[in-house]
């Protein structure tokens, strides 16, 4: 990637989110925090955090959960270009603690507003003078338009020679793994870099469980994208493959308050420091950083405190950094 001559563009649905505020399922909880998130405006708010412009694209519906998702976004310095559905409401989200360590998360997003995303909805000229646009399986699997929606700017970004970052982001809730990797593998053949978990690289690469390590599916992805493909390995940290080399990092030890957003900072990160001229081995150990410091806090995009990574007495990265179901 080159010099940014402009914004990075996104292109995904924020929901409104509701947690709960101490650990425990929705059905035992007094209380429960209202918040946003969007893999795809995470990594935008993460971008801007990194002093590089980026742009969200999205739906929300006319309703306060809308009005709030479009606050949060612009409030946290992304640009923001919504489409206000009259007809369809905005998703939402709730996130649970368990008792048992796991992150447990239920969608309420079936015909939301953004499961109506067209290709439309993306303004003309926006993406051909973007530095870069950033993609995820979860925008391919809310429906067939907003899947033509990605393709169109897949299209637009060849065409204007806009590179693409992908990130697999499978969400099993949305679509399943028979169908996902059909989905998924088009894009990620078209992305100048690809980010998969371990499970969603053996998924695209149509590999059992287990399967090969996590230095063979970053090679694999590799061999699938036009560029490099990094590997995020929860507490095992990431493996990225650049031109033919491996690099490995493990993970930052901190104590995880809550892993969900974890990854969405680490693309955000490893973007940032890429288009800003940084080698691959400062982007991995940014993005490794970063990703370690979004666990430190609830929400899917507060601001963390640097210190978290450096507080004595830190344990080693806990298993829950992995434990999310969604």
């Amino acid at each position: 990637m080159t010099e940014p001559t402009g914004a990075v563009v996104t292109v995904g649905e924020t929901m409104l989110l509701l947690s709960g505020t101490e650990p425990g399922e929705v059905a035992e909880l007094e209380h429960l925090r209202v918040d946003t998130g969007g893999a795809e405006s995470n990594v935008a708010i993460g971008l801007v955090r990194a002093g590089v412009p980026a742009t969200w694209v999205g739906r929300v519906g006319a309703d306060p959960a809308g009005d709030r998702v479009l606050r949060d976004v612009r409030s946290a310095g992304v640009d923001v270009v919504p489409v206000v559905d009259p007809d369809r409401s905005t998703g939402l989200m709730v996130k649970e603690r368990l008792h048992d360590g796991r992150t447990r998360v239920t969608y309420h997003r079936r015909h939301s507003a953004a499961s109506a995303l067209v290709p439309e909805d993306v303004p003309a000229g926006l993406v051909e003078r973007a530095a870069a646009v950033h993609l995820t399986g979860i925008t391919l699997a809310l429906s067939d338009t907003a899947r033509a929606t990605v393709h169109a700017v897949l299209d637009r970004a060849d065409a204007a020679g806009v590179p693409v970052s992908f990130d697999v982001n499978h969400r099993a809730k949305l679509v399943d793994a028979s169908t996902a990797r059909g989905v998924y593998r088009p894009v990620a053949e078209r992305a100048e870099v690809l980010f998969a978990g371990d499970d969603e690289a053996r998924l695209l690469l149509g590999l059992g469980d287990d399967e090969g390590t996590d230095e063979d599916l970053a090679h694999a992805l590799a061999a699938v994208s036009r560029g490099p493909a990094v590997v995020k390995a929860g507490s095992r940290g990431a493996v990225a493959v650049v031109d033919g080399r491996t690099l490995r990092r493990p993970a930052t030890p901190v104590r995880v308050v809550d892993p969900v957003g974890a990854g969405d900072a680490f693309v955000a990160a490893w973007l940032a420091a890429t288009l800003t001229g940084a080698p691959a081995e400062t982007a991995l150990d940014r993005a490794a950083d970063a990703g370690a410091l979004a666990c430190t806090v609830a929400g899917d995009w507060h601001r963390p405190d640097p210190a978290a990574l450096h507080r004595p007495g830190t344990p080693d990265t806990a298993d829950v950094h992995d434990r999310v179901d969604r």
